[in-house]
């Protein structure tokens, strides 16, 4: 386990996993189901979601709940994941001169509303520039550790938030545009928000949060959901020409750029 507590900073964290759904705009088939089986089947879910038409979703309230008041050990851990990478975040862009605006993480269980029609358990964590808002149902960890077999743990999740985070960075730059939704520009998308998910990483090691050997967590589930690695467990077959997201080789390699070198110029991919 990770010395979070060395971490101070808190993100905007929105806890709906005790309140019941209410999808509208999209209904039950929403627009995210819609992406989640385009990528199984090969295609690039960039291009729904730039297809999509905001003015057509609402996003309601939830339901009261008291199954998860008070902020438990999991809200604290994501939030704590989500502050880290706004420090980090705001020190790069004021380097730049540029003022970052930092997302908020939804957390749910199943399903839940959000500006890009419905976030689903299927649709695995995603960011819906949209809403700058990054969803994330804390079961999906559960489920590729069994179905990927990936060796799991803290170190991996916060991983898989950090590449959110990197695809609202992506956003905030002007880099996600309806120009860009080939298949290779998905790919490169995907990996640099890899490699800055390897950048805000290797400042954990400036405050001693990393312990020895635990960045393998990361490298892991990095490999774990590379397109081949994911086609081979859904159909047992290997199509690169629909790769939307990057070999497993490429994604490890991505993140260790730029985990080893710490360069915000070296995620231009």
């Amino acid at each position: 386990m990770a010395l979070w507590n060395k971490i101070g900073a808190r993100g905007n964290v929105d806890d709906r996993r005790g309140a019941a759904p209410r999808l509208v705009g999209g209904g039950l088939g929403g627009l995210l189901l819609v992406m989640g089986v385009t990528y199984l089947m090969g295609g690039n879910p960039l291009q729904v979601l730039l297809q999509a038409d905001p003015s057509q979703f609402q996003i309601p309230t939830p339901t009261d709940s008291t199954q998860y008041e008070g902020a438990d050990e999991y809200e604290v851990f994501v939030s704590t994941v989500l502050g880290s990478t706004n420090t980090f975040w705001e020190q790069q862009f004021a380097a730049q001169k540029r003022t970052y605006v930092a997302p908020k993480l939804v957390l749910f269980r199943g399903e839940t509303t959000s500006a890009c029609g419905g976030a689903y358990t299927e649709s695995g964590p995603h960011y819906c520039p949209l809403d700058s808002t990054i969803y994330l149902d804390e079961t999906f960890f559960e489920d590729i550790k069994a179905k990927l077999e990936t060796q799991g743990g803290d170190v991996a999740e916060a991983y898989v938030i950090g590449h959110e985070v990197g695809h609202h960075v992506q956003d905030l730059l002007g880099h996600l545009s309806e120009s860009n939704t080939s298949n290779e520009a998905s790919i490169q998308t995907e990996l640099q928000a890899d490699c800055y998910a390897g950048l805000w990483a290797s400042s954990l090691n400036t405050e001693g949060v990393l312990l020895p050997g635990e960045i393998s967590e990361a490298l892991d589930t990095a490999s774990a959901v590379g397109d081949d690695r994911v086609q081979t467990h859904a159909s047992g077959h290997i199509n690169p020409e629909t790769w939307t997201h990057g070999s497993s080789e490429q994604r490890v390699a991505a993140f260790t750029t730029g985990y080893t070198t710490g360069e915000f110029s070296k995620c231009n991919l």
